[in-house]
């Protein structure tokens, strides 16, 4: 999903003084801002352990240690890579999960990445008592393996196929399906588009007495084949490519063309029969989730309509194949993409996330469909869902917190009352043990980097872990700009919320140019009280160009998240129209304060944010003096099916829609442009830039151009990103004499 690449972007308003630019000595670097400099110290692996009392932690690539929720010391080591008895042996691993009754660990080892959320990687079962080591498979490395819930069984998926190890049986493989090939069928694991778009890898499933299992198989021979080439480079370099570049080939469907076809297969462990579950899937409709239930007999399938404005919840037996619909929830114009990727099983039934109500809300329903609770009440956002009490019957989660800028930890309880755990503004989140009596907490703000602490059920502090105290006195100490809150209104009345940088000398009696950042995708937000609010932490590009005698802005537009459907969904049909709009009010507003160069405004973005800086910079209003789009889509006929057609349909029913892009614009862009993008960038592809640029040369357009080698849709490694930041810089500076 285009949202999430925020990895890096930023937004950059210009600060020009006595009618030029000038360069200032200043604490930072474009290679202290990239090198990891400025890194906040966190704490990863966190695994919540049976007993209630304890959490396990990956420590150095080397130790699975054992630690007390409630004071925070080490009460135990599961796994030291330098203590294992056998000829096996490991100098580190990459990540592990452990079996249900905890005999047994998964270690990965070897991880490569495909796309943005699968790996490759090799896997070996650790024995707990008897400290040995044993490889998962000898067949070649694995893709997202799952242990059963009795812990005697491992699946996993190789080349599109599904297989299966027992332990009980001295490691026995046993491989589930036979008919996976690349670029055809996929057994157990997504597609590009669903990997991508349904934020998902693994598509298989244990039923919870382990007789069975279920997958969904992707038959995506029918759909067009993307390629792009990829080169020696450096950083990797590729020998492979030396003398002739290569070839990338791969299934990625365009908006309007097909998809996959998805269906659901159930495996009998014991008998080995296969079977296909009959889901009455519509045409050309998706199945963004299956879960077993707590019945071993109730296999919960969710289907979606290609206008994924119907999510249906089917209760299917694994064995006889029938299905039966038990819940039908219709979100008009779409259902928001976090109602899969929160959807949980609980006992006797399961949550679902809505926005039916115009909100995101939390519902539980047992499994015959009946709705029993609702969690959230009026303009309540929930964020994330962590889990819900049996015993008390109180639900954990994470919601906005007295508006969009921030975030809070609560839980409900059985009678409907809601109490806050976490109490300090800004953004909170939580790993809860097993029992929910205890957590640990990470919160952070604009001014705070990120601290994690234990804390019990009532959000008492038991332990600090970590504070990143040095950061902040690190940064405090370096008189760097100030990050400041806004909120003004547009000539059209909308209401905006944004974020300002302004240089530490600030001098309201000069003049600055100022540069937008943005990103304005849908259900997006880049204006939060948060440490990670601009962009590399801490705004810290924005605080550099500070330096440079730049302002930096970011306002959040129409379209993007965190105050409910109705600001989120307007955008519907017409991507980009509202949101370049906004922009140009922006500009607009910002040109009318007194210490503003009305005549030196920019604006830069990535992704959706490249996207909207061209359509902002070709809205008609000829506000911008410069911008840069890094990485965009310049048609959504070029991007892929799912998150396209969700907000636009498809190009044959929503020809207006689409016909308004910075292709069809390209003809009134105004300002200095660079734009850059990453030749191998499998999410949006070089294709955009290429048909973009095209348009620009017959419209008579200057421009400037920027290709990566065999860079992705992040554009880093190596000195790349630092590359990247000084072009985007200079850009700015060049255009502003």
């Amino acid at each position: 999903m285009i949202k999430k690449i925020l990895l890096a972007l930023t937004l950059i308003v210009s600060a020009f003084i006595s009618g030029s630019i000038q360069a200032q000595e200043g604490p930072l670097t474009l290679k202290s801002i990239t090198n990891g400099s400025f890194g906040a110290h966190g704490i990863y692996g966190v695994n919540p352990l049976p007993d209630g009392e304890s959490y396990s932690q990956l420590v150095d690539g080397k130790r699975i240690v054992v630690s007390s929720f409630k004071t925070g010391e080490q009460t135990g080591v599961l796994f030291d890579a330098d203590n294992t008895k056998g000829k096996v042996k490991l100098s580190r691993i990459d990540g592990y999960t452990l079996s249900p009754n905890q005999k047994n660990i998964l270690l990965r080892t070897q991880t490569r990445g495909i796309y943005r959320h699968s790996t490759t990687a090799v896997y070996y079962i650790y024995n707990v008592q008897n400290r040995t080591l044993a490889p998962l498979s000898d067949g070649g490395p694995q893709e997202c393996p799952l242990w059963s819930p009795d812990g005697n069984m491992v699946g996993f998926v190789r080349e599109g196929n599904l297989f299966l190890v027992k332990l009980l049986f001295d490691n026995a493989e046993v491989q589930v399906t036979k008919d996976g090939k690349f670029n055809s069928i996929i057994n157990g694991k997504a597609d590009w588009v669903y990997e991508e778009e349904f934020v998902t890898n693994r598509s298989f499933d244990f039923n919870a007495d382990a007789t069975m299992l279920a997958w969904i198989r992707y038959d995506e021979s029918q759909v067009p084949l993307f390629s792009f080439p990829m080169y020696k480079g450096m950083l990797p370099e590729m020998q492979e490519n030396a003398e002739y570049p290569g070839a990338y080939e791969y299934k990625y469907p365009i908006a309007g063309q097909p998809n996959s076809k998805v269906t659901v297969h159930t495996f009998d462990i014991k008998s080995r029969a296969t079977r296909e579950v009959k889901v009455p899937l519509e045409a050309e409709g998706y199945i963004p989730r299956i879960k077993f239930s707590s019945d071993p007999n109730k296999l919960l399938i969710l289907t979606q309509n290609r206008h994924q404005d119907n999510l249906k919840v089917w209760a299917a037996n694994p064995r006889s194949t029938e299905c039966r619909c038990i819940v039908s929830d219709e979100v008009k114009p779409y259902v928001a993409d976090n109602a899969y990727t929160l959807f949980t099983t609980i006992q006797d039934g399961f949550i679902l996330l809505s926005e039916r109500s115009g909100y995101a809300h939390l519902y539980q329903y047992n499994l015959l469909g009946t709705q029993k609770r609702e969690i959230g009440k009026g303009q309540d956002i929930i964020t994330d869902f962590y889990g819900y009490d049996e015993k008390t019957g109180t639900y954990y989660y994470q919601a906005k917190d007295g508006g969009p800028l921030r975030t809070g930890v609560y839980k409900c309880d059985a009678k409907g009352k809601v109490t806050p755990i976490s109490t300090e503004a800004g953004q909170n989140s939580a790993i809860f043990s097993t029992n929910f009596k205890h957590l640990m907490l990470t919160h952070h703000s604009a001014a705070t980097p990120p601290t994690y602490t234990l804390r019990n059920d009532k959000g008492k502090v038991t332990k600090t872990l970590q504070d990143n105290a040095a950061l902040k006195q690190k940064v405090d100490g370096m008189n760097l700009a100030s990050i400041e809150f806004f909120q003004f209104q547009t000539q059209d009345g909308v209401d905006l919320n944004g974020v300002m940088v302004k240089p530490a000398n600030f001098d309201a009696s000069k003049k600055y140019p100022v540069i937008l950042f943005q990103y304005s995708g849908p259900g997006s937000q880049q204006v939060q009280d948060s440490w990670y609010v601009g962009n590399c932490s801490a705004a810290l590009l924005e605080r550099y160009m500070a330096q440079e005698g730049f302002v930096s802005v970011i306002v959040d537009g129409r379209g993007t998240g965190g105050r409910g459907a109705e600001f989120e969904k307007q955008t519907y049909l017409k991507l980009g129209q509202l949101e370049s709009h906004d922009q140009v009010e922006t500009a607009i507003y910002l040109s009318k304060l007194p210490w503003v160069d009305a005549k030196h405004i920019g604006i830069w973005g990535w992704s959706f944010g490249g996207f909207n800086t061209l359509m902002s910079m070709s809205e008609g209003r000829p506000v911008f003096y410069a911008g840069v789009a890094v990485a965009p889509p310049t048609s959504w006929r070029y991007y892929d099916t799912v998150y396209t057609e969700r907000f636009m349909r498809t190009p044959k029913e929503n020809p207006e829609g689409y016909d308004c892009s910075p292709i069809s614009r390209a003809k009134n862009l105004s300002g200095s442009l660079l734009i850059i993008h990453g030749s191998a960038d499998d999410n949006v592809h070089y294709r955009n830039v290429a048909e973009y640029t095209e348009a620009l040369v017959h419209a008579d357009k200057d421009f400037r151009q920027l290709t990566y080698t065999n860079r992705n849709h992040s554009i880093y490694g190596g000195n790349t990103r630092n590359h990247l930041f000084r072009q985007l810089v200079n850009h700015f500076k060049e255009s502003m004499k």
